[in-house]
């Protein structure tokens, strides 16, 4: 399917049916959800720094490390850029070089393409429970250094059948919380037989896009992989003008990011429990415990990344001569690998710039808090990286903007693009940031469209933010969170 004509139409008709898939409804799937958690026992504790198992501060460094040698550290990281109100700082950042693999495994039934989905528990998700790719394994994990069971269907990806893959991109994750952070999205189609284990699931991309209407369902990883699929209004490989400015964002950027250790960082201070910034704000690192009886490992501990507050991650949106254009913003973050990648038009945690004067918070911020409802095409609360982060969610939303809303000049670093031509981009690495590539997922599968409205009162029914959790939420008491029979 993947290199016959037709596949990105076939992909297509699947992202149109929605509802009623041959093997699972879509109004089935939070029964099906509640029902493995209950499965499995599943509980995160906080702990402190001192109750880790395999996990010690290094003493020459400072840094976090694992006794393996492998999985990731947690280090220091020094940065300068030449732009913006912050022009040095330091900070934490996990530093992960190994590169994992994100892949999702494709099959046609009755001439309709599925997707395996796994029912993945994550200890940083705050519901635990999540819809993720088929795999999601890092490298130490899937070569199994934590002495634990296979990976399921991992062959389908590290020796796909020739011809069967439809996507395969390095691309980036958080560059604020990894340094130079890469993973392996892949989708691969089978004509095999599938046996289907209990955690997992075919669900068309239509009704992926249903779940992603609803908050806290489709995890990150899964995100990512569904932005590089083929599908048929995907324009030509790039555009002369877009490359062009793209280039000359990268090359008018200075930013310099180096390791450093973690004991040496300035502006942070540690604790028993907690790495923390001295005014309270940004992120802090964090120590769990972990049990979760559908992982490979059925318990462990490790150290977590944890957000102070809520993001908002948005694309503003306009029509140009009855055509769509989203306003990106070529974001230089200190992880990053080169220089800048293409992100939403505002990506923040906003309590982090509310004491800023408001030359200095980040362009449109203000635009996309006081939206009026007519204006958002799309809102939901996602989760992001479950496996390395603490309940860090962000407001996603697409925001339609009138002229009048805009200054008559954007701010450098901004420019309104054609969604057509981002998923060109996805399909090649460290054009677009993982959370432009969330966005992109939504309209990939149709979650939420960009096209002109035609119902009277603007509502394209690509709202979510009063869908109801597609499965339970977790019981949440002190510092433990679990989910159990």
């Amino acid at each position: 399917m993947s290199t016959r004509p037709g596949a990105a139409e076939r992909f297509a008709r699947s992202a149109a049916i929605t509802r009623d898939g041959s093997w699972l409804r879509t109004s089935d799937v939070a029964d099906w959800m509640a029902q493995r958690a209950l499965c499995h026992r599943f509980a995160v504790d906080r702990i402190p720094f001192a109750a880790l198992d395999g996990w010690s501060f290094a003493g020459s460094t400072g840094n976090l490390t694992h006794r393996s040698g492998r999985f990731f550290t947690v280090e220091g990281m020094r940065v300068s850029v030449d732009s913006g109100p912050f022009r040095d700082w330091q900070q934490p950042i996990i530093h992960q070089p190994e590169v994992g693999i994100l892949g999702i495994l494709a099959k046609e039934f009755d001439g309709v393409p599925y997707f395996l989905m796994q029912a993945k528990m994550e200890p940083g998700n705050r519901n635990l429970l999540q819809l993720s790719p088929t795999v999601q394994a890092t490298r130490s994990n899937y070569t199994r250094v934590h002495r634990g069971a296979d990976v399921p269907y991992l062959d389908h990806f590290l020796r796909p059948v020739p011809g069967s893959v439809a996507a395969d991109v390095l691309q980036s994750e958080h560059g604020s919380w990894f340094f130079r952070k890469r993973n392996r999205n892949m989708i691969v189609v089978t004509d095999d037989e599938v046996p289907v284990a209990d955690d997992f699931c075919w669900l068309t991309l239509g009704q992926i896009g249903e779940l992603l209407r609803v908050d806290n369902v489709v995890n990150m990883d899964a995100r990512t992989v569904l932005s590089c699929l083929p599908i048929p209004d995907a324009g030509p490989w790039g555009d002369t003008g877009l490359l062009s400015w793209f280039t000359a964002e990268r090359s008018r950027h200075s930013v310099r990011a180096d390791l450093v250790p973690l004991s040496t960082v300035a502006g942070w201070r540690s604790g028993p429990h907690a790495i923390e910034h001295e005014l309270g704000r940004y992120f802090r690192v964090v120590a769990v415990r972990v049990e979760a009886g559908s992982r490979e490992v059925g318990g462990w501990t490790q150290p977590l990344i944890e957000p102070c507050g809520q993001g908002v991650t948005a694309f503003l949106t306009r029509q140009v001569d009855g055509a769509p254009q989203v306003l990106v913003h070529a974001r230089v973050e200190g992880g990053f690998l080169d220089t800048v990648e293409l992100s939403p038009t505002v990506q923040c945690l906003p309590d982090n710039y509310a004491w800023l004067a408001p030359e200095d918070r980040p362009p449109f911020l203000d635009t996309v808090l006081r939206a009026r409802p007519e204006q958002i095409r799309y809102e939901a609360v996602h989760s992001e990286e479950g496996g390395r982060f603490l309940n860090a969610e962000s407001r996603y939303l697409l925001i339609d903007v009138d002229e009048a809303d805009l200054p008559n000049v954007l701010p450098p670093g901004y420019r309104w693009v054609a969604p057509a031509l981002l998923r060109s981009l996805v399909r090649h690495g460290h054009y677009l940031n993982v959370q432009a590539r969330s966005l992109l997922s939504l309209l990939t599968t149709g979650a939420a469209t960009l096209e002109r409205r035609s119902s009277p009162d603007g509502d394209n029914g690509a709202h979510a933010s009063s869908a109801q959790p597609a499965h339970p939420q977790p019981h949440v008491s002190g510092s433990s969170v679990t989910v159990a029979p």
